[in-house]
């Protein structure tokens, strides 16, 4: 049966079919330009480069495929009703979360996506409609519309929560095979210490990025090479164990170099790395061959419509709710004034911690710059405070870190919090009843503190840290909820590009023994011009 004999030639496009696809069409270009700078800085989305190529390849493969369309009637009408509602209830979100958090921010990227791809679904729904049918309603081209989710940054929370569950996991399986190796071998947090060197599994080693590249893939081969239903389940659902087994294979092939004196750093690392998305896109096409290989092609029949069908109200219901999506985001962009602080000058952290305290060793980090490219800052400061007393030691660390307006997306700043970053050095999180404390220093309440609790080994770390953002600091609950940080655009306003502060306190001893020190009211009385 010919092509055309599958997929009848849509009817004449409305005018109102017409807007909507314009209008799909700029909102796409205006997402792959939000996009973008999260594709080029994160290489969990390299893949995603080639998402508009893949979207346009997946819509004329659809054409191929099965033909099915829609009637016109109140249930269909309804579906892309609730489509359009829910696209516009998530770019509301995205652009209050972009009012406080600006437009860089992972959150707004993700939930810009999900908007899209709930509007491009109730276009869907319309154009795969008997009075149109523009695009038949089948597998590939719901994985055209699907596949956007996979190229939109991951939110921070639940990124953090992935990738530490994927570095422990994959730490703690190249362990166990170690140990049956018969090689010497322990385990703190995510680093491996072996005979002669210690092996760290970082988050661009965890995993995510071979797991989504892969799903990616498992969703794209099984649209393109696959045509039956369940060998389509199945590649999909082999793709997330396949990437985790290859994630693994490459950690512990990196760890027994590393045993054997060869230093993994730089080609070996970078080699593996490459070698493991090859492999591993090259396994799910070949599996998707033998899937499809014992495949007989079954003719479907071509669906037999009236001569005239009616279009209905559907094409004129998506053009407006487009429409008004459209003004949305004008409203949004133009209303997020730029922060009054922009020409504020860099402040001189290390001035803000004293050099010397009466009665305490004052010790100067001289090492930041270690992290200076992947906290894409090198405005940082870190001063450490110790005696001796008749209670034992004493020990008060004071870091600092800024950003300049538009230097680093507020993502960044909060993706690198204690919750995020000490579990991965050996210090295990202690459960407490309250995670934000409202702290008095130099005589004053503070703004609430987010507050935790660590211990490695025999060692107990009180920590408190505060994240502000042009001037004023963001004190929601969870530095990962989407409800706080909503709740946040309520509260401050529209405003982007705003300077960025991350201060952090960690000592051996409670905050009730800490207020009453100088040297603590100092570095607060320093800090408050500048938001704390």
């Amino acid at each position: 049966m010919s092509e055309a004999d599958t997929n009848p030639a849509p009817s004449r496009l409305s005018f109102s079919t017409r807007v909507s696809l314009a209008l799909l069409g700029a909102l796409g270009f205006a997402l792959t330009l939000v996009l973008w700078p999260h594709w080029r800085m994160n290489p969990d989305l390299s893949h995603a480069f080639f998402m508009p190529v893949v979207f346009g390849l997946l819509l004329a493969e659809s054409r191929k495929g099965t033909s099915r369309f829609l009637g016109s009637g109140g249930r269909t009408g309804a579906l892309a009703l609730a489509l359009l509602l829910l696209g516009l209830a998530a770019l509301v979100a995205s652009g209050l979360f972009a009012a406080s958090l600006d437009w860089t921010h992972t959150l707004v990227g993700f939930t810009l996506t999900v908007s899209y791809v709930f509007l491009l679904a109730a276009g869907l729904v319309v154009f795969a409609t008997v009075g149109i049918r523009l695009v038949p309603l089948n597998w590939s081209s719901i994985s055209a519309v699907a596949l956007w989710l996979l190229c939109a940054p991951i939110p921070p929370g639940s990124y953090t929560k992935l990738t530490l569950g994927l570095q422990l996991l994959v730490t703690t399986i190249v362990l166990h095979a170690l140990h049956v190796l018969g090689i010497a071998a322990s385990r703190h947090g995510n680093i491996i210490d072996l005979a002669s060197a210690s092996v760290g599994v970082e988050e661009a080693c965890s995993g995510v990025r071979s797991l989504i590249s892969c799903l990616f893939a498992g969703v794209l081969f099984s649209a393109t090479l696959v045509r039956r239903p369940w060998a389509r389940g199945l590649l999909i659902g082999l793709a997330v164990p396949l990437a985790l087994l290859m994630n693994f294979i490459r950690s512990l092939t990196l760890t027994l170099l590393a045993n054997s004196g060869v230093d993994i750093s730089g080609m070996w690392h970078d080699a593996t790395g490459f070698a493991v998305l090859g492999v591993t896109a090259a396994l799910l096409v070949g599996l998707a061959l033998m899937l499809e290989s014992g495949a007989k092609s079954v003719p479907i029949p071509a669906p037999t419509e009236p001569a005239t069908v009616r279009r209905g109200y559907l094409p004129q219901i998506l053009a407006t709710g487009l429409a008004v999506v459209v003004g949305l985001m004008v409203f949004f962009y133009s209303n997020t004034r730029p922060s009054v602080r922009q020409g504020s000058p860099v402040p001189d952290l290390t001035a803000l911690l004293p050099a010397r305290a009466e009665g305490w060793v004052v010790q100067t980090s001289e090492d930041l710059y270690q992290f200076a490219a992947t906290l894409q800052t090198d405005h940082l400061a870190q001063r450490t405070y110790s005696r001796m007393t008749p209670a034992g030691p004493e020990q008060i660390t004071i870091y600092l870190a800024y950003w300049r307006p538009g230097q680093a997306p507020v993502s960044l700043v909060a993706s690198h919090t204690p919750d995020a970053c000490w579990p991965g050095s050996g210090w295990e999180p202690v459960p407490t009843p309250q995670t934000r404390e409202q702290l008095t220093a130099d005589g004053r309440s503070l703004p609430n503190a987010e507050s935790r609790q660590f211990r490695g080994g025999p060692y107990t770390q009180f920590v408190w840290f505060w994240h502000i953002y042009d001037g004023r600091p963001i004190d929601y609950r969870d530095p990962y909820s989407a409800g706080e940080l909503l709740r946040i655009a309520w509260r401050y306003g529209f405003r982007h590009n705003g300077d960025q502060l991350f201060v952090r306190v960690s000592s051996n001893r409670p905050w009730a023994d800490l207020s009453r020190e100088p040297v603590v009211a100092t570095v607060f009385r320093n800090l408050a011009p500048l938001g704390l």
